[in-house]
């Protein structure tokens, strides 16, 4: 890299940042609600503490989305949500569709696909020379292979980030990627309390 101002590039493992958030922040029991982020916010603050000047441009969320049918209220939730992050200009989030399983409700609809799409455009975009820098916020060890990747990539730069005392990708017997550790005070300044529910 050069001596010039690094592009910094944010992807978010949304359920991962959220559900590890609620584990380590919120008290149990909490609402299933709480525990969310700004994006935007994230990605200022971790590009705030990066040593090398730096610029943010883009903060890429990865989220499943409910199906109106099947989860109406939800829906119209995480569509609010999805609005409300969207209104800046360097947030873009990346939706698949929640599967739900033959006996739904009694098991829960999952996630399907988003790793997938958080490697493919890590690549692409480390490869398209579109970012000096990743950092990936989440502690799924799943997302190593695309770490692995952008690592041997000599114009793009890879960093981590999870919140204090959750899991970290790392290479195994290291202390790499550099980790940025966002901690309880952390969470409080970039915490998303809007009620995106039908109530408003």
């Amino acid at each position: 890299m050069s001596d010039a101002v690094d592009r910094v590039v944010v992807f978010m493992d949304y359920q991962n940042v959220h559900g590890w958030a609620r584990r380590q922040f919120l008290p149990f029991g909490a609402d299933p609600s709480d525990g969310h982020v700004f994006p935007r916010k994230v990605g200022e603050l971790l590009t705030a503490r990066r040593r090398r000047e730096s610029e943010l441009m883009e903060v890429r969320v990865y989220r499943g989305r409910p199906n109106p049918e099947r989860q109406p209220g939800a829906a119209r939730a995480n569509d609010r949500q999805t609005d409300m992050w969207e209104r800046s200009d360097q947030v873009t989030v990346v939706r698949r569709n929640l599967q739900y399983p033959s006996d739904y409700p009694a098991s829960r609809a999952t996630e399907k696909g988003i790793d997938v799409a958080i490697a493919v455009d890590m690549i692409r975009l480390g490869m398209s020379g579109h970012m000096d820098t990743a950092i990936l916020f989440s502690s799924d060890n799943d997302l190593m292979p695309a770490v692995e990747v952008l690592w041997t990539i000599p114009q793009c730069h890879v960093e981590v980030a999870s919140w204090s005392g959750a899991h970290r990708i790392r290479f195994p017997g290291t202390q790499q990627p550099w980790c940025h550790h966002l901690n309880e005070t952390d969470f409080t300044a970039v915490r998303d309390t809007y009620d995106y529910s039908d109530k408003q």
